[in-house]
C-alpha cells in the first residue's frame, strides 16, 4: 500500500488506517494544464454566450438553474476531536451561509431532464489566512454535487466532456427530455443491480426524486488543516431523510423542482450534517483523479458541523438578484486550510472567475462577497 511518509499519527477517531498527512507534493500538476484551463474557459464562454442570446441574461455555464436560494447557519460544536477541529471547525460557534440547490447544465431546461444536482453553500464570519484571490474576504464556500465523484478523471478529460456539453447546449429540449426518460429507465436497472452509472446520471438518467433528500458532495479533495479530505452535505432531520429517494413527477411542470421547494420551506425548514471524509490510502483515494469514489469502509464521512435552514421563501425575483445574479460560488473562495487540490480543483481557480465577470459584465451588477448574510437584504 503506497503511503505518505508522515501518515502514521495519533489517531483518536480509531480510523485505520489513520489519516495521511497534507504535504504539496501530493499535487502533480501537468505541464499542459494552463493550455487546458485556457480551452475550458473558451469552452464555458461558448455557452455562455449561447445562452444569454437565448435568454438575454447571464447565467452560470454551469449549475445555471437555481431551485431553492436559501439562508441559515451553521453550527460548529465545541467538543469536535483536534483531528477534526481543523480550518474554520477549529472555533465552535455559530456562522450565517447562504445555500443555493441547482442543476447542473449551463442551460435553463424544463425540469422533466432530469440532470445532475448541485449544491453551493457560502459560510461566513469565518477566520484564516486566506486562498489566492480571495484575500480581505471572510467566507468560505463549498461547491457540491449528488455524487461522490466527478465525470471525469482530470480537468483535461472533463474539456472533451464539456465541449459535447456544449455543442447541445439551447438546442433541442425536446429530444432531451426524450432522451432523459430513456436514460432514467436505463439507471434504475443500473441500480437495481447494485449500481450507479455516473455516465448516464451526467447525460440525462438522474431519477425523479426530490432533492432535498439527496447528499451532495465536493467529488475533488481539499485540504483539511492537516489532512486532505473530502466534504459532502448530508440531509439530518427527518423531514429531509424522509425524502431520500421520494420520487418527484415534474412531468408537465417546467419548474417542478423549485415548485417543489418553495412548497416545502413555506412551512418547515431542514438541517443537514457538514461531513468529511478523511484520505487515508493515496492508491484508493487518489489527489489527482477526481472520477474515483474514495470508499466509505475504508474512510467513512464524519460529522463536523450541522447546518440548520428555517422556514422561509425559498425563491423570489429579490433572492434571484442577490444570490444567482449578485454572488459568486468557488471552491476557491476561503481559507488556505481548505485549499482545493487536483487536477480539477485546479482549473476551476482561473474558470470561475472568468465566468463570474462574464456574469457581472453583461447583467450590470457587481458580484462581490458580503461580509454577512444581512447584506443580501433579501
Amino acid at each position: 500500500m503506497k503511503r505518505h511518509p508522515d501518515a502514521e499519527i495519533a489517531m483518536p477517531l480509531s480510523l485505520n488506517p489513520p489519516p495521511i498527512r497534507f504535504d504539496e507534493s501530493l499535487e502533480h500538476v501537468e505541464p499542459d494544464e494552463a493550455e487546458t484551463a485556457e480551452q475550458l474557459i473558451e469552452t464555458l464562454t461558448g455557452i455562455n454566450q449561447t445562452t444569454l442570446e437565448h435568454e438575454k441574461h447571464a447565467y452560470r455555464s454551469v449549475h445555471a438553474k437555481s431551485h431553492a436560494l436559501l439562508t441559515g447557519e451553521m453550527i460548529v460544536p465545541d467538543d469536535l476531536p483536534r483531528e477534526l477541529a481543523q480550518g474554520i471547525f477549529a472555533r465552535a460557534g455559530r456562522y450565517g451561509v447562504v445555500m443555493r440547490l441547482s442543476t447542473v447544465p449551463g442551460d435553463i431546461l424544463d425540469d422533466s431532464v432530469s440532470t445532475p444536482r448541485g449544491m453551493a453553500v457560502k459560510i461566513f464570519g469565518v477566520d484564516g489566512d486566506r486562498l489566492p484571490g480571495s484575500e480581505g474576504e471572510a467566507t468560505q464556500d463549498f461547491v457540491l454535487v449528488n455524487g461522490p465523484a466527478f465525470s471525469a478523471p482530470t480537468a483535461k478529460k472533463f474539456l472533451g466532456t464539456l465541449k459535447l456539453v456544449a455543442a447541445t447546449t439551447d438546442r433541442a429540449e425536446g429530444a432531451k427530455k426524450a432522451l432523459s426518460a430513456v436514460l432514467r429507465g436505463t439507471e434504475r436497472i443500473v441500480e437495481a443491480f447494485g449500481g450507479k452509472s455516473s455516465t448516464l446520471l451526467a447525460l440525462g438518467g438522474q431519477p425523479e426524486t426530490n432533492p432535498l433528500g439527496d447528499s451532495y458532495y465536493s467529488q475533488a479533495p481539499l485540504r483539511f488543516g492537516e489532512y486532505v479530505v473530502k466534504v459532502s452535505i448530508a440531509p439530518r432531520s427527518p423531514n429531509l431523510t424522509a425524502l431520500t429517494d421520494a420520487e418527484l413527477n415534474v412531468n408537465g411542470k417546467p419548474n417542478g423542482l423549485r415548485d417543489a421547494m418553495i412548497e416545502h420551506f413555506a412551512s418547515e425548514g431542514g438541517e443537514w450534517d457538514l461531513r468529511v471524509q478523511f484520505c487515508t490510502d493515496l492508491e484508493t483515494m487518489p489527489i489527482e483523479d477526481a472520477s474515483v469514489p474514495w470508499p466509505e469502509e475504508k474512510s467513512p464521512y464524519i460529522d463536523v458541523a450541522r447546518i440548520v435552514i428555517p422556514p422561509q421563501a425559498a425563491w423570489n425575483e429579490a433572492r434571484r438578484a442577490a444570490i444567482d445574479d449578485g454572488l459568486a460560488f468557488s471552491p476557491w473562495h476561503g481559507v488556505m486550510a481548505h485549499r482545493p487540490l487536483g487536477s480539477v480543483m485546479r482549473a476551476r481557480r482561473l474558470a470561475y472567475k472568468v465566468m463570474a465577470k462574464f456574469r457581472a459584465h453583461h447583467n450590470d451588477v457587481a458580484i462581490h462577497e458580503p461580509a454577512s448574510v444581512d447584506d443580501l437584504r433579501l
